[in-house]
């Protein structure tokens, strides 16, 4: 068989898996919740060494409760499943929810924690980017545009983003050239401030067969 006529092999790991929404029981929004109290601790406590000691024989209490329901594979649970609960309930995410999806773009409030500082009350940069990587997928979803991945993000800081206050992400297809989709996004505050902007190229996922 010659080189152009072998089968060429495909990195499964460059598609998505096809999850779909699900409801969650009624006690995990406050799961999530109280593991986000428990990071915004982990960083802000100054305890002795005794709380430290019965905070950790709690926390590995919860581990041990948890450890039999461990899912079996990515997307079996209720994280990141979870439409109506902040950050469609993941406890890793920052904890926005959307308040507008349609053709021209995406609307999501979020408020910066005690666990997201990077320094003087202001968001950890790398957790601006991270804000900004989540919602791409949904803006292209938004212009009805297919599955796709991050090629590049280009993240800019204007101002410091403060941790606590209401901040509004707004985000919109810019242009589509073939399977590279532009996509541009704005964080700002309450008064209109831009505190950060992205500017992302996204490749549409093809339909692979090996």
């Amino acid at each position: 068989m010659s080189t152009s006529e072998t089968p060429r092999r495909v990195d499964r790991r460059s598609e998505f898996p096809k999850f779909q929404p699900r409801e969650a029981p009624p006690s995990f929004g406050g799961f999530v919740e109280a593991v986000r109290d428990l990071l915004d601790l982990s960083v802000a406590a100054d305890a002795d060494d005794a709380a430290y000691a019965a905070a950790a024989a709690q926390v590995r209490e919860a581990v041990d409760t948890l450890e039999p329901y461990r899912e079996v594979k990515e997307g079996d649970g209720p994280a990141n499943r979870v439409s109506d609960l902040p950050g469609r309930g993941s406890a890793m995410q920052t904890p926005w929810r959307m308040v507008k999806f349609d053709e021209s773009g995406v609307r999501s409030l979020l408020r910066f924690r005690r666990a997201h500082v990077g320094g003087n009350n202001a968001a950890h940069g790398g957790m601006i980017a991270n804000v900004f990587d989540e919602h791409l997928g949904w803006i292209v979803y938004s212009g009805g545009h297919p599955l796709a991945r991050t090629a590049y993000l280009n993240v800019s800081y204007w101002r410091v983003a403060p941790v606590g206050p209401e901040l509004i992400v707004d985000g919109w297809v810019d242009r589509v050239e073939g399977r590279k989709i532009y996509v541009a996004a704005t964080l700002s505050d309450q008064e209109g401030n831009v505190l950060a902007e992205c500017k992302a190229l996204m490749i549409g996922l093809l339909e692979h067969h090996v």
